[in-house]
């Protein structure tokens, strides 16, 4: 936690569970990524956390942005950034959103399918695309190795026709997964994507570009290497399959960018047992899935979290939201270990939550006040 985050939380006057990301640590987040990619333009990924004052931020920075819709857009362009900087990299539009993004100037955009292809040539005529590919995501602590993208032996196909559209066939883009440890997975990502460019060679249309994606971690409880270390990876990935023939390349990096700026205070509402002979206590906190720790889905993102009881003998524990939903609890299958001291009324700190908390949280399920969010 920073310095500046604890300052905040010292003075805070308020009740109920918030968010808060230190815009400094983003500032120096998006440099190491500018030094480790110096030929690889940045375009954050919005939907990690939209808040006016991370884009704006960002922008002056010279940062551009990867958005999933036209509320993104609109967000990405209050703050004076000019529509070139924007990748509408969402593979899945209403036509009539394409065509608002393309009034709006945007000229970059992401398919996966034919039928994707129709729609941008029909609502946004000589638009750049990039066609997605199919990664498994191995490695990725929340993988996306389903819904985006098409086989990569299909990809010349839809970028052919593409071309054919009267649309600019302009290159490749792939997700890695979210989360991702594996240093080598972009290696095996950059080679799929050398195949469909020689594809293209073949059938005479020079592609330009590759979207290398997002999938930069943040640290939760395990290490992960640093930024330099993926830059070096994913630099001797592009010379082993293009050869001193390199592409345009951009990278989205969204929880990798303000994860670790960010963290959550809550507190403990209630801890008990099922039963006298229980010897695993639940923990229920007065935020949970439907307030923006939705990623703690099938236990798949494991936050660090700080009590003001650090120290003293710990136990398992299940955690658990405050909602009347079942489905509202974080950690039963891996228990948590947390102070025996712990108590009722004891604020906690949840860590790297600067990204996709926010966004996830509900509009007002059972009740509860969307989460608090500060940026400072």
């Amino acid at each position: 936690m920073s310095e500046r985050i604890r300052d905040f939380l010292r003075q805070r006057q308020g009740d109920g569970p918030c968010v808060v990301v230190d815009l400094d640590i983003v500032r120096d987040n998006y440099s190491a990524f500018v030094k480790a990619l110096p030929d690889t333009s940045v375009y954050y990924a919005v939907k990690a956390n939209p808040d006016p004052a991370i884009l704006s931020l960002l922008e002056g920075l010279g940062s551009s942005f990867d958005c999933a819709s036209v509320g993104e857009i609109g967000m990405v362009l209050a703050t004076g950034a000019d529509a070139s900087r924007i990748s509408y990299g969402n593979t899945i539009k209403k036509e009539r959103d394409i065509a608002r993004a393309y009034e709006l100037g945007v000229r970059l955009f992401a398919v996966d399918s034919l039928e994707e292809v129709e729609k941008i040539a029909r609502a946004a005529p000589g638009a750049r695309v990039l066609c997605r590919v199919l990664c498994d995501g191995a490695g990725a602590e929340w993988p996306l190795s389903r819904k985006f993208g098409c086989d990569p032996a299909m990809a010349p196909d839809v970028l052919e026709h593409a071309h054919r559209n009267g649309l600019a066939a302009y290159g490749v883009s792939f997700h890695v997964g979210s989360q991702q440890a594996n240093l080598g997975a972009w290696d095996f990502a950059l080679a799929m994507a050398a195949d469909v460019f020689k594809e293209m060679a073949f059938r005479g249309i020079e592609l330009k570009m590759v979207n290398m994606g997002g999938g930069f971690p943040t640290r939760y409880l395990k290490d992960v290497p640093g930024v330099p270390s993926y830059g070096e990876a994913i630099f001797a990935a592009l010379v082993k399959h293009f050869g001193n023939r390199l592409p345009a390349t951009i990278i989205e990096p969204g929880r990798g960018m303000v994860g670790n700026a960010g963290l959550i205070e809550a507190e403990v509402v209630l801890i008990s047992r099922k039963s006298a002979e229980d010897t695993v206590r639940w923990v229920y906190l007065d935020i949970g899935k439907f307030h923006g720790l939705a990623e703690t889905m099938d236990e798949a993102i494991r936050y660090p979290i700080r009590t003001p009881r650090d120290g003293d003998a710990t136990a398992p524990c299940v955690l658990a939201g405050p909602t009347c939903d079942s489905v509202d609890v974080m950690y039963e299958k891996t228990p948590y270990e947390l102070p025996v001291s712990l108590s009722i009324g004891d604020k906690i700190l949840i860590e790297a939550c600067g990204a996709y908390t926010t966004t996830y949280s509900t509009v007002g399920f059972n009740g509860f006040a969307p989460l608090a969010s500060y940026v400072i």
